[in-house]
C-alpha cells in the first residue's frame, strides 16, 4: 500500500509538472522579440548561411594568387595489349604483344601572375617503366626540376577582372548580411504587431461580449415594462450573436498569429506568447540628405548596380580579345636524365629546353566573332542605361521613405489620443442609453468606432516601427544612435 501511495504522488507531481510546463507563459516586449529573432530564427540563420557561402567563394579568389602544391601521379598503370610495330627497312607492319607496368608521380608548385594573367611553376617528376615477358627490364625517367612559365597574349586577362569583381561581390555580401538582419527585424516586427492586433481584437471581442449580454438583459427588462420597442431589443439581440461569433474568431485569429510568432522565434508547442505593447516611440526625425547620402555609400541596391557595370565591360573586353589572334606562350627549361637503375637515374642529368606559341586565328567564321563583341557592347551600354535609371529610381524610393518615416510618429500620437477619445465617447455613450437619453443605434457607432480606433492605433505603431527598421536596412546605419550597423563577420564563419 505504501509503494502504491509513493506511485500516486509520483503520477500527481509529475502530472501537475507537465501541465505547468505545457503552460508556460513567455511574456516579451519588442526589444526582446527582436532579440530572440536574431539570435534563433531560421531567417537569421538562413542570412548566416548565405554569408558563409560567399565568404568560401571569396576565399577561394585569393587562394588564387597564393602558391599551391599538387602532387600528382599513377600507382600503377598497367597493360597488356597488342600494339602495331612497324618495321621502316621494310615496311612490314606486324601487331606484338606488350605487357608493361608504369608507375608515375609528378609534384608541382604553380604560382598566378595576376599582372599578366599568366603563371609561373617548378616542377619535379619521376617514371618508372617495368616491361614484362620474355625481355624483362626496367628503366627509370626523370625530371628532378624543371621551371616555366604559361603566359595568354590575347590581351584578356581574367586575373584582373576577378580582381576587380570579386573585392565588390564579397563587400556586397557583407552588407547583403547586415540587410538581410534587418529584414529578420521588420518580418519579427510584423509578426509582433500582427499577434498584438489579434491579442487586442480578442480583448475587444470578449468586452463587447460581455457588454452586448449586459445590454440584451437590461433590454430584455426595458421591453417587458414597454419603454422600448421591439425593433430596439431585436438590434440588441443581433448585437449580442454577432459578438459571439467574433469573439469566436478573434480566437482562432490569435491561436494562428501566437503559432506563426512562436514559430518564427524557434518556440516549441508547450510555450504561450504574450506580448508588452509599446506605448510610446523614438521622437526623431531624419534628414533627407543623410539618408540619401548613407544610402548611396552603403545599400546593396547600389553596389549591385556597379558590379553589373564591371561585369558587363569584362564581357565586352573578352568577347574583343575573342575577336582575333587567340595565342599562348609556353617556356620550360629543366633537367632530365634516364637510367636502368634508380641509383643513377638523378646522377648527371642533361638539360632540356621547350618553347610553345600555340596560335588560334578564326579565317572564316562569318562574323560570329564580331557579332559576340557587337552583342556585349550593347549588352555594356543598355545595363548603363538600366543602371542610371535604376539609381534615379532608388534615390526617389529614398526620399518617399524618408517621408513617411518622419510623418509617422506623429500619426503614432494622432492614434493614440483618437484611441482614447473614442474610448471615452463609448463609456458616457453607454451611460446615456442605460438611462434611455439615446438609442441603439448611436450606442452601436460608439462601439464601433471605439475598436476601429484602437485597431488603428496599433497599426500605427506597425508602421513606425516598419519604417524604423527600414530606414536601418536602407542605410545599415543605425540613425537613432548615430552609427554605422555592425556585425563579428569573424565569428560568423566559424
Amino acid at each position: 500500500m505504501k509503494n502504491l501511495a509513493k506511485l500516486f504522488l509520483v503520477v500527481i507531481f509529475g502530472a501537475a509538472s507537465a501541465l505547468t510546463t505545457a503552460q508556460q507563459v513567455q511574456r516579451l516586449t519588442l526589444e526582446e522579440v527582436i532579440r530572440l529573432a536574431d539570435e534563433q530564427s531560421p531567417n537569421a540563420l538562413m542570412a548566416k548561411h548565405r554569408f558563409r557561402s560567399s565568404y568560401w567563394q571569396y576565399r577561394s579568389f585569393l587562394a588564387e594568387y597564393r602558391p599551391s602544391l599538387t602532387l600528382s601521379g599513377n600507382l600503377p598503370d598497367y597493360g597488356r595489349v597488342f600494339t602495331r610495330v612497324i618495321n621502316y627497312d621494310t615496311g612490314e607492319e606486324t601487331f606484338r604483344e606488350t605487357n608493361s607496368m608504369t608507375n608515375s608521380l609528378s609534384m608541382a608548385l604553380r604560382q598566378n601572375i595576376g599582372l599578366t594573367g599568366g603563371n609561373v611553376f617548378v616542377q619535379s617528376d619521376l617514371t618508372r617503366l617495368d616491361q614484362f615477358g620474355t625481355i624483362s627490364r626496367t628503366e627509370y625517367n626523370t625530371t628532378p626540376v624543371s621551371i616555366g612559365i604559361s603566359q595568354p597574349l590575347n590581351g584578356y586577362n581574367s586575373l584582373r577582372w576577378q580582381k576587380k569583381i570579386q573585392p565588390l561581390q564579397y563587400e556586397q555580401a557583407k552588407k547583403r548580411y547586415l540587410s538581410d538582419i534587418e529584414g529578420v527585424h521588420i518580418t519579427a516586427v510584423t509578426n509582433f504587431f500582427q499577434l498584438a492586433q489579434a491579442q487586442i481584437n480578442q480583448e475587444i471581442a470578449e468586452l463587447n461580449y460581455f457588454n452586448t449580454d449586459t445590454l440584451y438583459r437590461i433590454a430584455q427588462g426595458r421591453y417587458n415594462l414597454g419603454t422600448i420597442a421591439e425593433d430596439e431589443l431585436l438590434q440588441l439581440e443581433l448585437s449580442f450573436l454577432n459578438a459571439g461569433t467574433a469573439k469566436n474568431e478573434a480566437a482562432m485569429t490569435l491561436r494562428d498569429r501566437e503559432l506563426k510568432l512562436r514559430t518564427f522565434l524557434g518556440f516549441n508547442e508547450t510555450v504561450r506568447l504574450e506580448l508588452i505593447i509599446p506605448e510610446e516611440v523614438p521622437d526623431f526625425e531624419v534628414n533627407v540628405g543623410t539618408v540619401l547620402e548613407l544610402a548611396m555609400e552603403n545599400n546593396t541596391t547600389v553596389l549591385s548596380q556597379k558590379l553589373s557595370l564591371i561585369q558587363a565591360e569584362n564581357s565586352v573586353a573578352q568577347a574583343k580579345a575573342n575577336m582575333g589572334l587567340n595565342a599562348n606562350l609556353n617556356l620550360s627549361y629543366g633537367l632530365r636524365q634516364q637510367a636502368n637503375e634508380f641509383e643513377n637515374v638523378y646522377r648527371n642529368p642533361s638539360d632540356q629546353q621547350r618553347v610553345r606559341i600555340g596560335l588560334t586565328l578564326p579565317l572564316i567564321d562569318w562574323g560570329q566573332s564580331r557579332g559576340r563583341y557587337r552583342m556585349a557592347q550593347s549588352s555594356e551600354e543598355l545595363t548603363r542605361v538600366q543602371v542610371e535609371q535604376a539609381l534615379i529610381e532608388f534615390e526617389q524610393s529614398v526620399l518617399l521613405d524618408v517621408e513617411r518615416f518622419n510623418l509617422q510618429a506623429d500619426q503614432v500620437r494622432i492614434s493614440a489620443k483618437s484611441d482614447e477619445v473614442a474610448a471615452r465617447r463609448y463609456e458616457v455613450t453607454k451611460q446615456r442609453f442605460l438611462i434611455g437619453r439615446i438609442d441603439v443605434l448611436e450606442l452601436n457607432d460608439a462601439d464601433s468606432r471605439k475598436d476601429s480606433n484602437r485597431r488603428a492605433y496599433i497599426q500605427s505603431l506597425q508602421n513606425y516601427w516598419n519604417y524604423f527598421f527600414s530606414m536601418r536596412q536602407l542605410t545599415l546605419y543605425d540613425l537613432l544612435n548615430d552609427k554605422p550597423l555592425e556585425a563579428d563577420f569573424d565569428n560568423l564563419v566559424r
